[in-house]
């Protein structure tokens, strides 16, 4: 194999660990030619020479597990064609609970991932732990959770295997190659620069793929790509040879006390994820930090000076109470390296929306190895395809904003992010670290009304309101958490009287131009040519018709529209305008999200209170529903447009950011006295559950159709241009297929029992699907889940009404009522009225 760099490449790969080596094998695999995969010093030498290299199936959602089964049955498979050994032991993995918190999560987790279909999770009895790992002192345990299949491998070995492979299909692999730049034109990438020695080249290609680890964040940032990610001091120990120790030892996962367990060479690795993490690897001030500046030129293959007393030695105390031989044997190894994690613990895949063709795998948080092979495969396939084979956007490298890269950001949120990966994943468990980045105009009046906020995509959002004198502070648990009763409140103002809920974090875009309507009439699903002052619900799909966008559309001036869509999909909605807005078109799209305040005003009096403060006729003779008008608000200049995403008569009020203290103040004012209470996000999306509205990223993303969620109704097949993704749809209705997976609404009968998401759905014992979204129908009276069913017989009425459902609540049967249509106004009849 020769190691002369080519000059032209189809595709190049930056960074040779084990998750570049995975993207090359998979894409000679793929059947690309003159791929190269470019390693600045030794494959391998980075953070995947020190990982342990456990494999778990168990994840957080569907797509996610699907990788992590690929990753798996890809080991054998990889040994057998490549006669190169990746290590891998399929002895099992344990995780145990002595808190009835843990023993709450590792049910749910395990009910989940079952309903997934990729992995069989058990619960086990305390005894039952003890037969599988002998060592464990188990007298306080309460249970814990079996997976048969699980394991561990060689990170080394798994490298080498994808290295082979890759080169075996035809890929260049090189060591010692450093990549200096990145080049682009038009908007696409157009190749590398390299350093190898004394040599200085450039290769020319269409494809980069930045793989580079804890470098990725540098190597975006060649290519005015945005990828934040920071490492952080990782540690292990590891005993002395131990003969007792059996080789079949299952992994063991103790997330209360920090730790990990697993066989090592016949020694015990014990390995660590400390709540409070040190960064390492950057500047501070210009100075030096743990020892560099930066990320040392030479890093290879080396270990780092860590916090041993400080970091370490609290949680081996605990592994030496909880496996007591631990007390009597010797170290041989305490270690600590390096380790790079994201800022919310989703690692990084997919083209970069700054630069076209420019892709992105990197930032696994520790994940790496059992991740590896179906990261390669998706991102190959992205590649290959141009788009994802599965629902990614948790993962997706567009979900990133600018300030997630900057260096207090990251340097600060890391040392949170590596110990929430063994933290109680509670349900809506807020970030404590890089807060209060992006602050609504009104954002002291909240706390003044004492808010409880929540953080997404940087905005602190007010998800509850405390009562005066109590501290609006989360209390996490499984069950109805502190804040329930408060946002029972908040709900019964809406559905009763009226709310004002802030919604200044939503994404609002001004598209405008003489082509602008032309070019919204492609990506849009419904029929965007209206009157001035109309606006309209529709979809933005990719050419399958999977759902890209989930979104409102206001004519504004002839040429003027404005798109108004969630608050987490900024830079996915504007790298879908870009990319299907023709160069030639006279139309410029404008993020003017930080421009507009927007107050929704909700409720049945939210009539009565508009028409006072506004001084408006608000009638529905005169305001008809999905309707924009200007409006006066004390002394401000704004719009209102009636819809409502709690399913009650109500207005969205936008008004100019500078002067929205003063259009609060006169709103509240004249509020005071029709009862107007604010409500919060939490009381936002219990509302919109209620009334069967999907919520993107959740209930409907790019493989799930209008269709099949139950809202067909906005695509327009008869408008003047047909949009993206018609063909699709049309062939899909006209097969009818959409009827096997459709959106069905879910309300349990026993009150006392909350869903969140991927609750398992079982219809005469038999699992169905499982639910995309749960929150409390306060209204309702009960739980209510979303979710899609699946049946090839087709999904109706008929079928729902002849079976009985239940959910799925961390291995309880639960039984629910289902509905095709919303449970609660299925006619909209107080929405439109």
């Amino acid at each position: 194999m020769t190691s002369e760099i080519p000059g032209k490449a189809s595709a190049i790969i930056i960074g040779g660990g084990v998750i570049g080596s995975s993207v090359a094998y998979h894409l000679a695999k793929q059947g690309w030619r003159d791929v190269v995969l470019l390693e600045r010093m030794q494959f391998g030498c980075g953070t995947t020479w020190h990982a342990a290299g456990l494999v778990g199936t168990m994840r957080a959602n569907e797509s996610h597990a699907r990788l992590a089964q690929y990753s798996m049955s890809l080991l054998a498979e990889i040994e057998t064609e490549t006669g190169q050994s990746t290590g891998f032991k399929q002895v099992g993995s344990l995780s145990i609970a002595h808190s009835q918190a843990r023993f709450e999560e590792l049910k749910r987790v395990a009910s989940m991932n079952n309903a997934f279909g990729v992995t069989q999770v058990d619960m086990l009895t305390a005894d039952e732990v003890k037969e599988k790992y002998p060592f464990l002192e188990t007298g306080d345990l309460l249970g814990g959770s079996w997976v048969a299949h699980d394991g561990y491998a060689s990170p080394v070995e798994v490298t080498a295997s994808f290295i082979k492979g890759a080169r075996n299909r035809g890929a260049l692999c090189l060591e010692g190659v450093k990549v200096t730049g990145i080049m682009r034109a038009n908007g696409k990438v157009t190749g590398v620069h390299t350093v190898q020695g004394d040599i200085v080249g450039e290769i020319e290609t269409d494809y980069v793929v930045n793989c580079a680890g804890m470098w990725a964040r540098e190597v975006g940032r060649m290519a005015g790509v945005n990828v934040p990610l920071h490492a952080a001091e990782h540690y292990y120990a590891v005993t002395e040879k131990l003969d007792d120790l059996p080789l079949d030892l299952p992994v063991m996962r103790d997330h209360d006390k920090c730790a990990y367990y697993k066989q090592d060479a016949g020694s015990l690795l014990v390995g660590q994820f400390e709540p409070h993490a040190v960064p390492w690897g950057h500047h501070l001030n210009g100075s030096n930090v743990n020892g560099s500046g930066g990320i040392p030129e030479d890093f290879c293959f080396d270990e780092i000076d860590g916090h041993f007393d400080e970091q370490m030695m609290p949680v081996l105390e605990h592994a030496m109470a909880r496996v007591p031989m631990l007390q009597h044997v010797g170290w041989r190894k305490f270690f600590c390296g390096p380790e790079s994690f994201t800022p919310d613990d989703q690692f990084h895949i997919g083209e970069a929306p700054e630069l076209k063709n420019f892709y992105v795998a990197a930032g696994l948080n520790s994940i790496g190895i059992q991740s590896s092979g179906g990261i390669g495969k998706v991102l190959s396939e992205w590649m290959h395809h141009g788009y994802a084979p599965l629902d990614l956007w948790s993962v997706d490298i567009r979900r990133m904003y600018s300030f997630h890269g900057t260096q207090q950001y990251i340097q600060n949120r890391v040392t949170e992010t590596l110990g929430l990966l063994y933290d109680n994943h509670w349900p809506y468990k807020q970030m404590e670290t890089s807060r209060h980045v992006r602050h609504s105009p009104i954002h002291e009046r909240l706390v003044e009304r004492n808010a409880c906020f929540g953080e997404v995509a940087g905005w602190e959002r007010p998800n509850w309101f405390a009562p005066k004198g109590v501290q609006p502070k989360y209390e996490y648990s499984f069950g109805k958490q502190n804040w329930f009763e408060y946002s029972a409140n908040e709900h019964k103002a809406f559905r009763e009287k009226v709310a004002l809920f802030d919604q200044s974090s939503f994404s609002k875009y001004l598209v405008q131009g003489k082509d602008s309507c032309r070019v919204l009439q492609k990506i849009s699903t419904a029929d965007v040519d209206v009157p001035l002052g109309k606006m309209v619900y529709t979809h933005w799909l990719n050419e399958r018709g999977g759902i890209e966008a989930d979104l409102t559309v206001t004519r504004i001036e002839e040429n003027q529209y404005l798109v108004v869509s969630g608050a987490a999909v900024t830079n996915k909605d504007l790298n879908w305008l870009a990319r299907n807005t023709p160069d030639d078109a006279f139309c410029t799209v404008t993020d003017v999200t930080n421009s507009w305040a927007v107050f929704g005003v909700m409720g049945p009096d939210s009539r009565a209170l508009l028409s006072d403060v506004l001084g408006m006729d608000m009638s529905t003779s005169n305001f008809p529903f999905g309707m924009s008008k200007p409006i006066e608000l004390g002394c401000v200049v704004g719009r209102a447009a009636r819809i409502s995403f709690v399913g009650e008569l109500g207005w969205e009020l936008y008004i100019p950011t500078d002067m929205a203290r003063h259009g609060f103040d006169t709103l509240w004012r004249v509020g005071e006295k029709y009862g107007l209470k604010m409500a919060g996000l939490h009381s936002l999306d219990s509302g919109r559950i209620e009334k069967k509205f999907v919520h993107f990223g959740h209930d409907v993303a790019d493989q799930d159709t209008p269709l099949e969620c139950g809202l067909g109704f906005v695509c327009d097949f008869e408008k003047s241009a047909p949009f993206i993704g018609r063909d699709a749809i049309l062939k899909q209705k006209e097969s009818a297929s959409w009827k096997r997976k459709r959106m069905v609404q879910f309300l349990l009968q026993d009150p006392e029992i909350m869903l969140y998401h991927h609750e398992p759905i079982l219809r005469d014992g038999e699992m169905v699907g499982h639910l995309t979204s749960g929150n409390y129908g306060h209204t309702l009276g009960g739980s209510v889940g979303m979710g899609y069913v699946y049946h090839d017989g087709g999904v109706d009425a008929d079928y729902l009404n002849s079976g009985k459902f239940e959910i799925d609540v961390g291995g309880d049967k639960v039984p629910a009522n289902a509905s095709l249509t919303a449970m609660y106004d299925p006619k909209a009849e107080r929405m439109r009225g």
